[in-house]
């Protein structure tokens, strides 16, 4: 689900971000092997089962994945924003059948936070 995911992502006129930051069930070898190829940083916790498996490997176990702490502490902004997201009934229960639907009300939902952002700058 990642790989098709990260196809369609577009941040204004690139077609890549920087870096992706995600959990721990993000941090398999095909995604962080995606990542590498598109020249992304991966911003991924390795989980402690990985851990174990490349240090009893030893040698050819490899070394450890890049991790930013300081980055990785910015995610729950993320997490803030799918909170709020999930706010709307419609969304948290997938009610529309067609995707287009779907995708127009998280549209909107964005649309409904950007307003309320701007009211409040002082």
């Amino acid at each position: 689900m990642f790989v098709p995911l990260m196809e369609h992502v577009q941040i204004g006129r690139r077609t890549r971000p920087d870096a992706v930051l995600g959990d721990k069930a993000y941090s398999s070898r095909k995604n962080r092997e995606y990542l590498r190829e598109h020249r992304v940083e991966a911003v991924i916790p390795e989980p402690r089962d990985q851990q174990a498996h490349r240090k009893r490997r030893g040698r050819t176990g490899g070394r450890p994945p890049k991790f930013d702490a300081e980055k990785y502490r910015g995610r729950n902004v993320i997490e803030r924003g799918y909170c709020r997201l999930k706010q709307w009934r419609g969304l948290a229960t997938r009610y529309d059948k067609l995707a287009i639907v779907y995708r127009a009300a998280v549209v909107l939902n964005g649309v409904v936070a950007w307003l309320n952002y701007l009211r409040n700058i002082p």
